[in-house]
């Protein structure tokens, strides 16, 4: 087989894996499919996953649903005022037998990591995070440990008017590669649910789609999907263009430029189109770009950086095709 013929069984492998993993999102997470997209965008992408919403629309659910799908062990944090950094990563443990420290692996060594509620764990905790997410390691004591790939994080966070919360700082946000929201769902979804129509119900008969290795393959080839100069250009330029918009006080990063990029790859790969278009960096661009950007007013909420992310695409010349 050739290298080309192998490419293109690789990229229809992973044509499969994403759309079958959206449909199987479906049957759980009633009425949010473009969350759901979004939510697979990230798992064949590689990028951790944000999601802020009230309690009780599915947040934790949708991670269930996704680890499951993908064949992969979730491990689950439930965030809380008293974590600790080490109840994340693992702690060393003397073994007076032995003379010598273990390391015990905290729940972040897994395939699949939720973080529940992340907002109410204080900002030190929420630190222990930084590490694992962009360079997939822990270190403790001198000594760093690898973690499970593929590796995927997702954050549920509750909205910041609501009591007991930290806000995430930068630093962190800018860890996420896409953030979204479930939101309610529509009547006749909502009288699904009601009826066991979907949600946990619905987890008992679902099967996963890939095992983490072709998961693992799926990535690889998401990220050899062809991006022309011309494409690149735009999503760099829709960053750029963030950092000086009016009302903004802190725009996107050169790291949300890449995750872009690299999100429009996996959503050409849904679309089953072998090249990516500037309607693909458009369609995750919310996603990708609005958890970055702060503005000037600190109370405004989520709703008022993705209406910069949208006055941008209205604003900035997509490439013709």
């Amino acid at each position: 087989m050739s290298a080309v013929e192998e490419r293109v069984r690789d990229l229809d492998g992973a044509v499969a894996l994403g759309q079958a993993l959206v449909g199987n999102l479906e049957q759980v997470v009633l009425g949010s499919r473009g969350a759901l997209v979004i939510a697979a965008v990230a798992a064949l992408s590689g990028g951790h996953l944000l999601v802020e919403d009230v309690p009780g629309v599915g947040k934790t659910v949708l991670a269930r649903t996704l680890a499951l799908s993908l064949g992969a062990e979730l491990s689950r944090v439930q965030g809380h005022p008293d974590l600790l950094p080490s109840d994340i990563t693992g702690v060393s443990v003397f073994m007076p037998d032995a003379g010598a420290w273990d390391f015990r692996p905290g729940p972040v060594f897994a395939h699949v990591v939720l973080v529940d509620e992340l907002n109410r764990t204080p900002p030190r905790t929420q630190s222990a995070l930084l590490e694992t997410m962009e360079e997939h390691q822990v270190s403790v004591d001198g000594q760093s440990w690898p973690l499970p790939q593929p590796h995927l994080v997702i954050a549920t966070q509750n909205p910041h008017s609501q009591r007991g919360t930290f806000p995430l700082v930068e630093s962190q946000l800018d860890r996420f590669a896409m953030s979204t929201r479930l939101g309610y769902p529509e009547a006749a979804d909502e009288v699904r649910l009601a009826l066991h129509g979907g949600g946990t119900y619905a987890l008992a008969d679902l099967r996963a789609v890939c095992t983490p290795e072709e998961w693992g393959r799926a990535q690889q080839a998401t990220e050899s999907v062809p991006v022309h100069d011309a494409v690149a250009a735009y999503a760099v330029e829709l960053c750029r263009a963030s950092r000086t918009a009016p009302g903004v006080h802190l725009g996107a990063s050169p790291r949300a430029a890449i995750w872009l990029i690299r999100a429009a790859q996996a959503h050409a790969v849904l679309q089953a189109r072998p090249f990516v278009v500037p309607d693909d960096v458009k369609a995750v661009a919310v996603a990708c770009l609005s958890h970055r950007i702060l503005t000037v007013d600190a109370n405004a909420d989520a709703d008022r950086s993705a209406a910069v992310v949208r006055d941008l695409l209205e604003t900035i010349h997509a490439p013709r095709p």
